[in-house]
């Protein structure tokens, strides 16, 4: 079965696993290059990676109107709660769950994470998937780390990388990043939302297919691609 990942821009994808559809990171209100209206964004599962209000997004509307279940870290998932989520799955770092659909495991990331009114918000993550054989890695929010070889260990299919510098990876330490997962295809995420992190993700995309044999999938933002 086609797995169907679409860059909805910024760190925000929407993952169609046939079986259920997976939202990360879901910043659309306030988001310039969203392509799609809140209302309109369907979830069985929304995923959360940090407290930044940037990528908590509109989890909250999102959930209490589709009744989907919100995957993240511990305190976030209680923070959640407080807000009037029904259904949230707490993990953490290093720890992976079996879900319906497939499994996830929480990775490491270098950033922060406060919540959007101050609360403290745990470590931030990213997310590993294992969904019908393929592997999808979401950095999210991160700079470089070594670790990224471990993850790469996996046998990525999928890797989704942040470009914009500044705030998390820039392109060289992007391509750096891909060079130590190796995975058969990259995204590029986290980039032209704000002027702060304004990139060219095919001058990026030239680089890493001349540096690696890492394909790259420079979407739009709600184009998709199929694994």
């Amino acid at each position: 079965m086609t797995i169907n990942v679409t860059w909805l821009s910024h760190s925000c994808l929407l993952i169609d696993t046939g079986d259920a559809t997976l939202l990360v990171d879901p910043f659309i209100t306030g988001n310039p290059l969203a392509p799609i209206s809140v209302d309109a964004i369907q979830a069985d599962y929304i995923l959360v990676s940090h407290g930044h209000g940037d990528h908590v997004g509109d989890t909250v509307a999102i959930a209490q109107r589709t009744g989907a279940t919100v995957i993240s870290n511990f305190e976030i998932h209680n923070w959640l709660l407080a807000q009037g989520v029904e259904k949230a799955h707490p993990q953490h770092i290093g720890g992976g769950f079996d879900y319906p659909w497939g499994r996830v495991k929480l990775t490491i990331a270098h950033h922060g994470s406060a919540l959007p009114d101050g609360s403290y918000g745990g470590n931030p993550c990213g997310f590993l998937f294992y969904i019908q054989g393929k592997k999808i890695y979401h950095a999210c929010d991160t700079g470089l780390f070594y670790d990224m070889k471990l993850i790469g260990e996996e046998g990525v299919d999928l890797a989704v990388l942040p470009i914009g510098d500044n705030f998390t990876m820039g392109p060289d330490d992007s391509l750096r990043a891909v060079k130590l997962i190796e995975p058969a295809c990259v995204l590029p995420i986290h980039y032209n939302t704000f002027d702060v992190i304004q990139q060219d993700a095919m001058a990026w995309k030239t680089r890493v297919e001349q540096e690696t044999n890492t394909k790259v999938a420079v979407l739009a933002p709600g184009e998709s691609l199929a694994l």
